[in-house]
Parts: C-alpha cells; structure tokens; sequence
C-alpha cells in the first residue's frame, strides 16, 4: 500500500481528495485549522473523513520547518499532494506576509522533505491567478506567466519555479495543477458563490464586481479530484532532448510539468447569480461596482493537454454543480 501525504487535508480540496481515493493508499492529512474561514467547516470535513481506515489526520503548520522534516523523516510517503496554502486574492492585499509564511515557506519545507527523503510523484496546487492579465483566451500553460497582479498569484507563480528547480537539481518529479475558480459542496465561505448564496438567503445586498462582466471558467470540486487522482501515477519524467523553441514551456528537460484543470467552458457573473437564484427560489439584491484591485476580468482554462495526458477533462455544467451546492447549503445550514 502506497503512502500518501494530502497537505491541507481539512480544506475544500484536500479533504475532498482523501474522501475520494480508493483504499489502495494509506493517507496522511495535515491541516494547521487555521481560522482564515469557519474552523467548524473544517472540523467538519475531517469528521467525514473518520469513517476512512486508511487516513489519519495530524494537526501541523506547514511554516514548521522542523516538523515537516520530522513528518517525512517518519511517514516515508512515496506520494505527496500539497494542497496547503493561504488562499484568497482579496485576502492578499489586506495579509501579505500571511502569503509569504504559507505560500512560500510552507512549499519550501514541502520541496525540502521530499528532497531528504525522495518520493515518486510530488503534485502541487497552482491557480489560473499566475495568468494575470492576460487577455489572449482560452489561457494556455504555453503563455507567458511573468505579470501577476496580486501577491497571491505571484506565490503561486514562484511555488512553480521552486517546484522546477528541485526537480532539476535533485530529480524529484513534480507536477503543479493551475486551478480554476473551484466551488462545490462543503466550499470555502470566502468564495462568491458561497457568500452570495449566504447573502440572498440573508437578505442582503450582493456586491457584483466589474458590473457583472467578470467570466470565470468554474471548475466543479468532483472534477478537479477526479483530475488529480488520475494525475497521480502520472509522474513526469526527465527529457534531454527537449527543446524550449520546439516543445511545450509546461514541461521541461527536468521531471516537471504544469496542467490546466477548468472547465474550459467560462460563465458571466451575472448568469451564475442567477442560477444560485433558480436554486434558491430567491432574487438577490444587487449593488454593482468596478474591478478590485488584485482581481482579473476573464479567466478560461486550455485542457488539451490533461486531457491528452488522462482522457479527461472537467465536464460537470454550472446548472448540476450549483444544484449540488445549494442543496448541500440548505441541509448544512438546515434551511428550508
């Protein structure tokens, strides 16, 4: 039985990911519960997951340089996922060093452990934010990545060199996953989604960004799993013929690649309130303003490669995956 370390085992992902891996992995999750959102929501994700035999939970700060070494000195995992990060845009304007502790710090002693006690497959969490502003769509893993406008995006962006660095000097394969807008059951309250939904429920004025224009390739929480999973024994290898004129910039000639996962299928702001609305049997009341600062007008995910690499791509429609949401909302926070 393999040994897999899920970092930020208690977030929507990570814990989404040890539900859903089979019991042919033995599962470690860590978790710092930090109180960024709702520590309950949280504790509740971890509650599921103790019906699963296969995965114990350890609380741990990723920042912990000491305890993340002695994690992997003990654990010997041959499998790493590192989901563990400070999220949120927004949130990177107002904390900055709170980026760079997580972000930064977290993912060195990541990349360190499995330099020190080597793994088969080290896969990272990426954001469609290192594209920036970028306007050419739908974005590729091939564009150029150097123009972030937030802190947030810039880390993510700086966790892919660090990933690309280790691989090439010590070997470790590595593969980063830019995610696309995620949202689901069990999702983080800081996303609009979910805080719009808690708003119309309320009452309460919704603030609509960029007049409604914004687009977002949402991505459903199943699918980016199903992504990751299939990914798993998917472990780049070294390439000493590859060339950056001719071959793709999301590999390398080190064990490195970097993939899209979204839904390759971007919605309007404005429809998506709406379809929370059709759920809700409510009307939202609007307040629409400009673009914030950090935030991006577009984004839309080029899949062709994952799909190539795993037959797959995200397929769930906004309609199924907001039902899904809202009628998890309403039983969580028992509405209705």
């Amino acid at each position: 039985m393999k040994k897999i370390l899920i970092t930020g085992a208690a977030g929507f992902i990570g814990a989404r990911l040890a539900m859903l891996l089979n019991d042919t992995y033995e599962i470690i999750g860590i978790d710092n519960l930090n109180d960024y959102y709702d520590v309950s929501l949280k504790k509740e994700r971890l509650k599921l997951l103790d019906v699963k035999k296969n995965f114990k939970f350890i609380k741990m700060d990723l920042a912990d340089k000491e305890k993340v070494h002695s994690l992997f000195e003990n654990e010997k995992f041959d499998l790493v996922v590192h989901l563990g990060a400070q999220a949120g845009v927004r949130y990177s304007i107002e904390n900055p060093f709170a980026y760079i502790d997580s972000n930064i710090t977290g993912t060195m002693n990541i990349l360190e452990g499995a330099r020190h006690f080597p793994v088969e497959h080290l896969i990272y969490a990426s954001s469609s934010s290192v594209y920036g502003g970028n306007k050419k769509t739908p974005f590729s893993t091939d564009d150029n990545v150097d123009h972030p406008v937030s802190l947030y995006a810039a880390t993510k962006k700086s966790n892919e060199l660090m990933a690309h660095t280790y691989s090439h000097l010590y070997g470790i394969p590595t593969t980063g996953l830019r995610f696309f807008t995620v949202y689901g059951p069990m999702g983080r309250p800081d996303m609009a989604y979910f805080s719009f939904t808690n708003k119309i429920i309320n009452n309460e004025t919704i603030q609509v960004f960029n007049q409604g224009n914004m687009m977002r390739d949402f991505t459903y929480v199943d699918d980016v799993v199903e992504g990751i999973i299939r990914l798993i024994p998917k472990a780049p290898k070294r390439n000493s013929k590859w060339n950056e004129e001719v071959n793709s910039t999301s590999e390398s000639w080190a064990p490195y690649k970097i993939y899209n996962i979204g839904n390759n299928s971007p919605v309007k702001l404005l429809d998506f309130v709406e379809t929370i609305e059709k759920y809700l049997g409510m009307t939202a009341t609007k307040e629409f303003l400009g673009m914030q600062p950090g935030d991006v007008e577009a984004t839309y995910a080029d899949v062709v490669d994952l799909e190539k690499a795993i037959q797959f791509k995200p397929k769930t429609t906004i309609d199924e995956g907001i039902g899904k949401f809202v009628n998890w909302y309403k039983s969580y926070y028992k509405i209705g």
